[in-house]
């Protein structure tokens, strides 16, 4: 086999620009063709060592790498095949490091006509729309291994569910189509994507078959699910994981009561008076700024109050568990973030052709994402064992003091939170 400093181009026959400055990658793209078929030509001249065979000219194959395109001449034999194997796979037309570029790109939400020209303008000349729809499906490993792992390891007490919703193309219509996830917090308080599903809408039935899927798979120990106050989603989760607290998402919760409001400043006051509830040190504050809170809107609000009042329990289930715990525990944000990056990434494609490429984009966000959360804790361990701990439901101590006293704090606090968001806004 020929040297490598034998394959250099020569000074004269060197690539260069109009502008007389050598052109880097047609020379790496050069050498690499000449490298590959030295290989090839090495490797088929062994086979006829010896006059058992002989060689009978080239066949030709293109294929598309990440310095361009190169061209394979693989050796014929008169007697028998010879096909490189450790050079390239059979049928293989786009090189494995292109194939993950692709994937990548795909993954981030690049639209495949514009990885396209992306490729084009790094000398891959014959990737074509099709190729890279077909080399996106490399992503569907991953997001089966994602979705299909075992999950019984270890409990997961801390259980976040919500769905957002795609256009997809089905049946030849574009229709507004649910991605419903399920994300998860181990007891070593470590997050996790459970699970995801393409489903027609949003529905008891369809929530009830995903959750029994990922209890199947091993999820237990579910001491909380917080969630927005979807009645099919809050029937599903009674019943797969049944003595389960249920978290009302807080943020879900005063959007709620907003929606009652008529006028834009009314609505501001209603979410003012809600707000500073769920920022209460201790269980017994916020309960009673709850109640003064419900009273408030009542001579403000009739409609907010009673959905407040209506959804106290589930609102506050959050204090049922360790203060240290409870930031993270009354709102959906985790599955809210997820969520918004399934839409920045959905937002590229539009409309989605099929439910299959629908989710495989967003199994491959999921996987992203399950990548990231397992570089940190969401929970340290010290604060994890808090919760299996004897009392982790007590809020710091505190001297108890009368309910008319409560209540006057309570009402203090949340007319000083309302004054400080009048001044902000007059500022």
């Amino acid at each position: 086999m020929e040297s490598l400093a034998e394959s250099m181009p020569e000074q004269a026959t060197m690539p260069r620009f109009e502008d007389g400055s050598i052109n880097l990658r047609e020379l790496i793209r050069a050498l690499a063709e000449d490298v590959v078929n030295a290989i090839m030509d090495a490797e088929a001249d062994q086979l006829c060592a010896g006059g058992a065979n002989s060689r009978n000219g080239y066949r030709e194959r293109n294929l598309v790498t990440c310095v361009g395109d190169i061209t394979l001449r693989i050796p014929k034999l008169r007697s028998g095949s010879f096909f490189p194997e450790d050079v390239v796979e059979r049928y293989q037309r786009v090189d494995r490091a292109v194939v993950a570029a692709v994937a990548e790109m795909y993954a981030t939400g690049t639209s495949t006509r514009k990885v396209q020209r992306i490729a084009e303008k790094l000398g891959i000349s014959r990737l074509s729309k099709d190729q890279v729809s077909a080399i996106a499906r490399n992503l569907d490993a991953d997001v089966a291994e994602l979705l299909g792992r075992d999950l019984g390891e270890s409990r997961t007490p801390y259980l976040w569910l919500d769905a957002t919703y795609v256009k997809c193309r089905r049946g030849g219509r574009v229709c507004s189509t649910a991605v419903v996830t399920a994300i998860g917090c181990d007891e070593g308080g470590w997050r996790h994507v459970l699970g995801l599903s393409v489903v027609d809408t949003e529905s008891y039935d369809s929530w009830l078959g995903f959750l029994r899927a990922i209890r199947d798979r091993g999820v237990h120990g579910v001491e909380l699910v917080t969630s927005d106050a979807h009645k099919g989603l809050v029937r599903a989760i009674e019943e797969v994981f049944q003595g389960a607290s249920w978290q009302r998402c807080a943020v879900h919760l005063m959007r709620d009561c907003m929606r009652e409001a008529g006028s834009r400043q009314l609505k501001r006051r209603v979410g003012r008076i809600l707000s500073p509830v769920f920022r209460a040190k201790d269980a017994a504050t916020a309960r009673a700024m709850y109640h003064v809170a419900c009273d408030m809107l009542r001579d403000c609000c009739p409609k907010a109050a009673a959905v407040a009042e209506e959804a106290e329990p589930d609102a506050l289930a959050y204090l049922g568990f360790p203060p240290s715990h409870w930031k993270r525990l009354r709102t959906n944000n985790v599955q809210e973030r997820a969520n918004r990056e399934i839409k920045r990434r959905s937002r590229v494609v539009q409309v989605f052709p099929s439910e299959e490429s629908l989710e495989r984009l967003v199994g491959a966000v999921m996987c992203e994402q399950d990548e990231t959360w397992s570089e940190s804790r969401y929970f340290s361990l010290g604060r994890m064992q808090e919760l299996y701990d004897e009392g982790h439901g007590a809020s710091p101590s505190a001297p108890e003091k009368p309910a008319a006293e409560l209540m006057e704090e309570a009402r203090k606090m949340i007319l000083a939170s309302l004054e400080l968001a009048e001044r902000v806004e007059a500022a």
